[in-house]
Order: C-alpha cells, then sequence, then structure tokens
C-alpha cells in the first residue's frame, strides 16, 4: 500500500442548498498542508463582504492507497 493526503476543500454560501468541495491529492504530508495554507489565504484575502456570505474549511486527510503513477514519481 502507498500513503497519500487528501485535501478536501469546503465552501458553503447562504444560497446554496449544500456544502461544495473540491478534493486534491498530494504524495506527501507538507505538499497538502501547503496546499491548504494557499486555499485559506486567498479566502482571507477576499472581502469582508464576501466572508460574510461565504464560509470556506479545508483538512488534509491521510489514506492508505493502492500505487498511484503519478504520485510514485514524485515520491
Amino acid at each position: 500500500m502507498f500513503k497519500v493526503w487528501l485535501l478536501v476543500a469546503l465552501l458553503h454560501t447562504s444560497s446554496m442548498p449544500s456544502v461544495k468541495y473540491q478534493a486534491y491529492i498530494y504524495a506527501t504530508e507538507h505538499e497538502c498542508y501547503e496546499s491548504l495554507a494557499e486555499f485559506l489565504n486567498l479566502y482571507e484575502k477576499k472581502s469582508d463582504e464576501y466572508k460574510k456570505s461565504t464560509k470556506v474549511d479545508g483538512h488534509c486527510l491521510e489514506f492508505e492507497s493502492f500505487p498511484i503513477a503519478r504520485l510514485m514519481s514524485n515520491v
């Protein structure tokens, strides 16, 4: 098995009937947390008005997977 990291980025506005998410896969914990920081920093740069109506969150999740060719070349 192969350890991978999944960044799950969540977004919700009051006009949405559900929470939208996007997920990105990374080979290392460091890469995942760097991307999470970028995502959260982009949100923090938004206007206060935007932040009143839009909420975001994100998490890096570790899990075991079968080898993924794109990631194996980076390890």
